[in-house]
């Protein structure tokens, strides 16, 4: 595990006076963290510097092929004064995987960890302690390689950064409505879809804007070959209760193997739910709509945590859901998760890491 230089800043910035105004990824703070890459040296120099712009020439390779990964997790303070990480091992494996696919150079695993731990450490201070609120931390890597050919970089920035954050939806834990996208697609099989790459979010945009002129928070994606088959939110993976069992889209190579959908997996096993991953076609969930046995919808992600659903669309059919209100299981998952990651709940499973 190599050491990491600090150069703290001079000139700290003012923190929020209102941490119920704080929105999401809008503030960052004082400090960033950067590791450099080349070829035959590895990863090298990490160091925390103050938070600065990036100078890179117009040539390197991130903007013209899209050449890059990111990660976001977040760090919590507990009613006694401790700092939490919650499943940091996930996101780092989960980088790992996208570096993989992308023919980006993995970060160590132990250097990654220090490198979040490290930060966080010297940022605590930013940590916000309302309610609802969190620090947001957005681990990236970029291609700086100076060259129009198309072929892997061989340099890069491993960058973190940090945002107190509040709500990611402006509703918080009040239902959204999502809209089924049916023309557009998002992903495929043997694409980059389980990968955490902004490609993928560039890919959902023009489907976003159409739902949001519709009045809809995000768009729910279906399988890019038959168009038939549930896939995930934009910004979430997706979970119902179907005549009470739990039922979410199965990993298949093109959806984003969560961290939060892993939690709630673990955690409704563990309370004695019938959980189920496998394909859910979009005619199963509008029949299961009709007949009254789709009993609840929630999406679920780092960022929003927990978000139920109170209105699915798909083309003609509006369908409102759990009378357009929470569920029990919704309602659950969001008290379970968020007091294991703030500790005002015992973490039985030993997801947390504390930060000291």
């Amino acid at each position: 595990m190599q050491e990491i230089k600090l150069e703290l800043t001079k000139n700290p910035k003012e923190k929020p006076a209102d941490q119920s105004k704080l929105g999401f990824g809008r503030i960052f703070t004082d400090h960033m963290y950067v590791m450099d890459y080349h070829e035959g040296q590895g990863w090298h120099d990490p160091k925390i510097i103050p938070y600065q712009p990036i100078s890179l020439e117009p040539s390197a390779m991130v903007f013209h092929y899209a050449q890059e990964m990111f990660e976001g997790l977040k760090a919590y303070h507990t009613p006694d004064g401790r700092v939490l990480l919650f499943r940091p091992d996930r996101n780092i494996q989960r980088a790992e995987n996208s570096c993989k696919r992308l023919c980006i150079p993995p970060v160590p695993q132990d250097d990654f960890l220090n490198a979040l731990k490290t930060l966080v450490r010297v940022e605590k201070d930013w940590i916000p302690t309302t309610p609802g609120t969190s620090l947001y931390i957005r681990p990236f890597i970029i291609a700086t390689d100076e060259s129009l050919g198309v072929h892997p970089s061989h340099s890069y920035k491993f960058i973190i950064i940090l945002s107190p954050s509040g709500a990611y939806y402006a509703s918080g834990l009040n239902p959204v409505k999502i809209w089924i996208e049916d023309d557009y697609v998002r992903a495929v099989r043997g694409g980059i879809g389980e990968a955490k790459a902004g490609g993928n979010y560039a890919a959902s945009l023009k489907a976003q804007v159409k739902g949001e002129a519709g009045g809809y928070a995000q768009v729910l994606w279906l399988d890019g070959v038959e168009r038939k088959y549930i896939e995930e939110v934009g910004s979430m993976n997706i979970f119902f209760k179907i005549a009470g069992k739990v039922v979410t889209p199965q990993l298949n190579g093109s959806i984003l193997p969560g961290v939060t959908r892993a939690t709630c997996l673990d955690l409704c096993r563990s309370w004695g739910m019938e959980v189920e991953e496998r394909r859910v076609s979009v005619e199963e969930l509008v029949a299961a709509a009709r007949d009254g046995s789709l009993e609840e919808c929630w999406g679920s992600g780092t960022a929003a945590v927990i978000s139920p659903v109170g209105t699915l669309r798909y083309e003609n059919d509006v369908m409102e859901i759990s009378g357009g209100g929470i569920g029990p299981v919704s309602q659950r998952l969001y008290d379970t998760v968020t007091g294991i990651q703030t500790g005002k709940l015992e973490d039985a499973h030993g997801w947390t890491v504390e930060v000291k």
